[in-house]
Parts: C-alpha cells; structure tokens; sequence
C-alpha cells in the first residue's frame, strides 16, 4: 500500500474573536466583503480599511457559528484588529477578543478554508497536529509565484487595493456601507490605478533589497517588494511597477536588470 506524505507548511497568524447577538451586523458594516451571507464552518477573504481606502489589516473571515466569527490575519496584527473594531462598536452587542490557535497549510489538501494563496489547491488547517514537512521558503517561493501580495511586503499604508490585486476577491461591490467603501467603490468605477504587482526575472546572484527602486528609460516606475531564489528562473521578485511600462521592457534594479515573467500560477 502506498503512503503519501502530506505537503504541509506552518502559516503564522494572529486570530481575533468576534462573538455575540451583534456581530454578524456589526462585522458586516466594518470589513470589505459579504460577511453575513457565510454558514457556518464558510469562510471569504475581506480587508478592514481606513476610511481612505488604506489597508489596516489582510482577513479570513471564518464563520464558526451564528454568533460567532473568527478573524484571521497577519502575525503582529491581531491588537491592531482588535483595537480598530473597538473603538468603533459602540452600542453593538459583541465581544472582541484575542484568541490562540495554530494554522498549518496543506498543499492538495481538503476539508479546511481553501486558499488560492500559493497557486495551487490548498487549505488552510486550523489547530491540527500536522507536522509541518514544507520550509517556510518553499511556501514564499510559491506566494511570490503566485502573485500573493503579504502584509509588510506588497501591502502596507501606501498600497490600495486594486494595486495589490485584492479587489477580485477580498471585496463585495454589491454590499453596504463600510470604511473605506466611497474611495474604493469610485476607483473601480469611475478609474484605474496607476500600478500594478509584477513578477520579475533580476540577472544576478543576490536578492534586491524591499523598496529598492525600479527604473527605465532613465526614470524611476516602481519598487521591489519581496525577492527569492528560484531553482529554476533566478532571482524572481514582486514589484509594483506603473502601467504604462510595456510588458517586454527591460528593467533596471540597481546596476542589474529585470524581465517581467508570466504568473506560472495566478490567484483566481
């Protein structure tokens, strides 16, 4: 009988609670997608934003019961998750709250919250005793790939949306009211952002730094956000680089230079 050895990857996270009568409405007016329309056990991707648009924290919004949502998101974020949907509660009958739990992805895996995060079927496992058999890199390399933006890399204060690629799946056009809902429902109607992420071949050995300034045709049109090496291509990196770049343009990355690559495997 032949034994398959489970592709499983640590994935950090910090988990905030949001339970009680309140807090299907309460979470519906404060993040980007259709919270209220999950069953239990669903999930969907959301941002919670400023009213300006700007991302405060990347979501997995998992609804665990009625009364009772878990928020996922970045590692080093969850007081920032918390503290934001309390100042603003009000009246709202819920409590939010920090909670500890454990995430590991499984590449081909089933029965958690799929995640098109990596290119290629997964899911995300919440408090299972998998031991992880995929390095950290492995999962980057497959994110970088993949065209996933991550928070402290392609998203932060600077970013919107649109920019990162988010507004396919972490937003509800069709929905009510939320923060940052007027700017972010104008862009997409009404115009288009000025940048884009790009997968990006750079010659040579060493990795560019984060931020480190993309230039062509003498001026700079964008900025390295994550680097890696890849068994197969080199040095690949994420940038966001400005639209009207060809794509077959040759950028310079310090005193080397850049080819913009195909997604092998896009996010859906």
């Amino acid at each position: 009988m032949a034994v398959t050895t489970l592709r499983v990857a640590s994935r950090r996270r910090d988990y905030v609670g949001v339970t009680g009568p309140d807090a299907p409405t309460y979470l519906q007016a404060m993040v980007s997608n259709d919270v209220e329309v999950l069953g239990p056990g669903e999930a969907c991707e959301a941002l919670l934003l400023t009213p300006k648009a700007r991302v405060i924290a990347p979501l997995v919004v998992l609804r665990q019961a009625p009364e009772h949502y878990l928020l996922l998101t970045e590692s080093g974020l969850g007081d920032r998750v918390r503290v934001t949907l309390m100042r603003s509660r009000f009246a709202a009958k819920c409590a939010i709250e920090r909670e500890t739990h454990s995430s590991v992805i499984v590449l081909g895996g089933s029965g958690g919250i799929p995640t098109a995060d990596y290119g290629l079927p997964a899911v995300e496992l919440l408090d299972s005793d998998l031991e992880p058999t995929v390095a950290d890199e492995e999962l980057e390399l497959l994110r970088i790939k993949a065209g996933t933006p991550r928070w402290g890399h392609e998203l932060d204060d600077r970013v919107l949306p649109a920019e990162a690629g988010l507004e396919l799946r972490a937003i509800d056009f069709e929905k009510g009211c939320y923060p940052g809902q007027e700017p972010i429902a104008r862009q997409h109607y009404r115009g288009r952002v000025n940048r884009k992420l790009r997968l990006l071949a750079v010659e040579g050995e060493e990795l560019p730094e984060h931020d480190t300034e993309l230039m062509h045709a003498g001026k700079a049109v964008g900025r390295i956000t994550s680097s890696i090496r890849d068994p197969e291509a080199g040095v690949i990196a994420l940038a966001y680089v400005r639209l009207e770049v060809p794509a077959d343009a040759e950028l310079i990355v310090g005193d080397r230079s850049a080819r913009s690559l195909d997604f092998a495997s896009p996010r859906p």
